[in-house]
C-alpha cells in the first residue's frame, strides 16, 4: 500500500467523481492536490512539468483517469475505471482514491456512495443501491453542471429527443446531437421508469452506446480506440470518434434479436 503522505494527485477530465475526488483530496494534502479543469480524455502530458517535479522531490504521482502518454517515470499509481478497469463489481475511482488516502470507512458518506453508483451505473445503479428520485435528480444535475453543460446544451438535447427514432423493435433509441453533451439525453431516457434497451446518440464527429454489455464488448473489439465503461458486464457505455459510417446498421441488426434477447432475459 502507498504512503498516503508520499501521493501526489493529479486529476483528469471533468465530472461530478472527479469533483468530489477533488474535494477529498483538497481536505486531506491540498499542497499535493493539482487540478487543471481539464475536459475528457485528458492526458498525463496536460501535467508533463508537475509531474516531473514532483517526482524529483521524491513524491509518487497519482495519475487519476489520465492517460499516461508521456511514460511516467519511476514508481506512480493509476486510478480509472475505464476500459478494462470497469465492472460492476471493481472499485470507482473515487472507492481507490478514498483507499489510497486510507481513511476511516466513517468518513464514507452517502453522498459518496450515491456519486460511487452514479459513475458506475448511471441512473439505473443509483435506484439499484436505493437511491430517491429527489437524490438521483440532485446527482444527475450536479455531474451535468460539473461536465459544463448549460442551458443551451439542455435545449438542444430536448429538442433532439423530440426529433429521435425508436427503432430495432423499439429496443434502440437512435439520437443525433448537435454537441457531444450526451448526458442531456442519456438522462432524460433514464429517467423514465419504462426506458429502451440502447441508446446511441450521435454526435458531430462522436458516437455514444449506452445498454447492454455483450454489445458494447462487441462494439470494443470492432472498433478499436474508443472509451468504454459501465457497471460491465450487464450493462455500459461504448464511444468513438469519429462516428463508424456503418454504426446505425450494425446495431439495429445487432440488438435485436440475438443481443437484445440476451438482455431480456438477464
Amino acid at each position: 500500500m502507498a504512503d498516503p503522505s508520499n501521493l501526489a494527485f493529479f486529476l483528469g477530465g471533468q465530472d461530478l467523481e472527479m469533483l468530489t475526488i477533488r474535494d477529498l483530496v483538497n481536505e486531506i494534502s491540498p499542497e499535493r492536490l493539482f487540478d487543471k479543469n481539464l475536459p475528457w480524455g485528458a492526458k498525463a502530458s496536460a501535467y508533463r512539468a508537475e509531474i516531473d517535479d514532483a517526482v524529483a522531490s521524491g513524491l509518487q504521482p497519482v495519475l487519476v483517469e489520465l492517460d499516461d502518454d508521456i511514460g511516467v517515470r519511476g514508481s506512480h499509481v493509476v486510478v480509472d475505471h475505464h476500459g478494462s478497469r470497469a465492472g460492476a463489481n471493481k472499485p470507482t475511482s473515487l472507492h481507490q482514491v478514498f483507499d489510497l488516502l486510507q481513511l476511516p470507512r466513517s468518513r464514507w458518506t452517502r453522498w459518496f456512495d450515491l456519486v460511487a453508483a452514479n459513475d458506475r451505473g448511471h441512473i439505473r445503479e443509483m435506484r439499484r443501491i436505493g437511491a430517491t428520485e429527489e437524490e438521483i435528480a440532485r446527482v444527475r444535475a450536479a455531474d451535468r453542471s460539473a461536465q459544463g453543460i448549460t442551458e443551451d446544451d439542455e435545449l438542444a438535447g430536448e429538442q433532439s429527443l423530440r426529433d429521435a427514432r425508436l427503432i430495432a423493435d423499439g429496443r434502440l433509441l437512435v439520437v443525433r446531437l448537435p454537441h457531444a453533451h450526451t448526458a442531456v439525453v442519456a438522462d432524460r431516457v433514464e429517467m423514465d421508469r419504462d426506458p429502451p434497451e440502447s441508446l446511441l446518440v450521435i454526435s458531430p464527429n462522436e458516437v455514444n452506446f449506452y445498454g447492454p454489455g455483450a454489445v458494447v464488448e462487441m462494439l470494443a473489439s470492432r472498433y478499436p480506440g474508443g472509451w468504454s465503461g459501465g457497471a460491465l458486464p450487464e450493462r455500459g457505455f461504448w464511444g468513438h470518434r469519429p462516428e463508424p459510417r456503418d454504426i446505425v446498421e450494425l446495431l439495429q441488426t445487432t440488438v435485436e434479436p440475438a443481443f437484445g434477447q440476451t438482455a431480456r432475459s438477464s
